[in-house]
């Protein structure tokens, strides 16, 4: 995910040069609107935003970037409130103070990852990441975390409240998972209690690409299995692309929600019909370069006319394929109409239940019986925490070593609970 970085002040400009070192990705785009820069004209790699701040954090969220405001906690709120949209959608962003203190999530914490990236930021700038979700103060499973981490699409978002009001009351959850598709050898988590599939009675959350009964489920989940293939003329209508799509997935009996991507050949990557597609359905779209494409190995039909002009004998299959990755197989062979052709491949999947440790550390830490004042006691000195399932959208994740001074009468590492 491409993160945006945008600051007041001439501290906040500075912080945000250090935090573009520490990541080192060329996936982060630095941003003011301090005047001090613009009246300099020496504007380095920031760059000056020009128009109104609710105009740029408009067109950020909408490309769907993450964002990090240095600056004031009501300046993000009012530049980002006309945009929030969906949970399952909207844009990961955090605050920061301009001295580097904190850091706090305040826009999509789980599904968007922004949590997850205000603990590498916490690892690399060495800030206080204030995380304020529920489930993650009190240590128990996020079921958006873990769809998130399971490539699981969320169908029905007002199930998270009810099955997440659950697991906070202390009850347990059922969970139905399609048979095949529960990973060999994964701890199941105390909070759930795994029911046959398929389920004869309702449950709380059903794993699954066939769409459950009214009823029979608060909360769906289904894998983004799925991968669209396209290739088409130049110029072809939008509706006519979406009509072709609708319909193909419709006879293959794909429900919209388990598709991860829709995927062409890289001279397509500014084909409106396809963008308008991805943009309306929140779906990426991905492009491939021809030597790529023709890497892809599988039974493929193959054109030399197709060869001829692009240079990759079949389009639409190599880039289902691809976008799906390894153990994946055609479930819709090429189909040709009107100047567009289309083709859906489908990847192996599985759901886990593994813990993560959010500092990359290999040892992790006990809370103890005496910890009532909210402190999570370390015997490997890293940060850990219960999670079930950590954002990985953001590249490599830091072990931050604590200070020599963060110890308790017996010698142990201590950090605040915060999360």
């Amino acid at each position: 995910m491409k993160l945006s970085v945008v600051s007041f002040t001439e501290r906040g400009m500075q912080l945000s040069l250090r935090l573009a070192e520490r990541m080192q990705t060329e996936q982060l785009q630095l941003y003011t609107k301090c005047s001090q820069l613009k009246n300099s004209g020496d504007h380095g790699e920031i760059q000056w935003i020009t128009e109104s701040l609710a105009d740029w954090t408009g067109a950020q969220m909408r490309e769907k970037k993450g964002l990090i405001f240095i600056g004031a906690c009501g300046i993000a709120v009012r530049a980002i409130a006309p945009f929030i949209a969906d949970k399952r959608s909207d844009s990961p962003v955090l605050v920061m103070d301009e001295m580097g203190a904190y850091v706090i999530p305040i826009l999509s914490g789980h599904l968007g990852g922004a949590n997850a990236l205000a603990r590498q930021v916490e690892a690399l700038l060495g800030a206080t990441a204030v995380i304020t979700t529920a489930t993650d103060l009190n240590g128990r499973l996020a079921i958006d975390l873990f769809a998130k981490k399971n490539r699981l699409s969320v169908v029905n978002k007002d199930g998270i409240a009810k099955v997440s009001a659950k697991v906070l009351a202390g009850e347990r959850i059922t969970m139905s998972v399609a048979s095949g598709h529960l990973a060999e050898g994964t701890r199941i988590p105390e909070e759930v209690v795994l029911i046959p599939y398929p389920p004869e009675a309702p449950v709380d959350v059903l794993v699954a690409e066939e769409k459950p009964a009214d009823g029979s489920a608060k909360l769906w989940l289904c894998p983004k299995a799925y991968a669209i293939g396209m290739g088409c003329k130049r110029g072809k209508e939008p509706q006519t692309v979406t009509e072709f799509i609708e319909e193909k997935l419709g006879e293959a009996g794909i429900a919209k929600e388990c598709v991860a991507a829709l995927a062409s050949i890289d001279r397509k990557k500014d084909e409106a019909c396809f963008l308008d597609w991805s943009r309306k359905e929140n779906i990426p779209f991905l492009t491939y370069t021809a030597e790529e494409l023709n890497a892809v190995a599988g039974s493929i039909h193959a054109s030399d006319f197709v060869q001829e002009q692009v240079g990759v004998d079949n389009v639409c299959e190599r880039a289902a394929l691809k976008a799906c990755g390894e153990h994946a197989a055609l479930v819709l062979p090429k189909c040709a109409r009107d100047g567009m052709t289309i083709a859906i491949a489908k990847r192996e999947w599985s759901v886990s239940f593994e813990e993560y440790d959010i500092h990359c550390g290999n040892r992790t830490g006990e809370r103890s019986d005496d910890d009532a004042g909210g402190t999570l006691r370390l015997r490997s000195g890293r940060c850990y925490c219960r999670l079930y399932c950590l954002c990985e959208a953001f590249g490599r994740t830091v072990c931050k070593e604590r200070d020599e001074n963060d110890t308790n009468a017996s010698g142990d590492r201590t950090v605040p609970a915060v999360f």
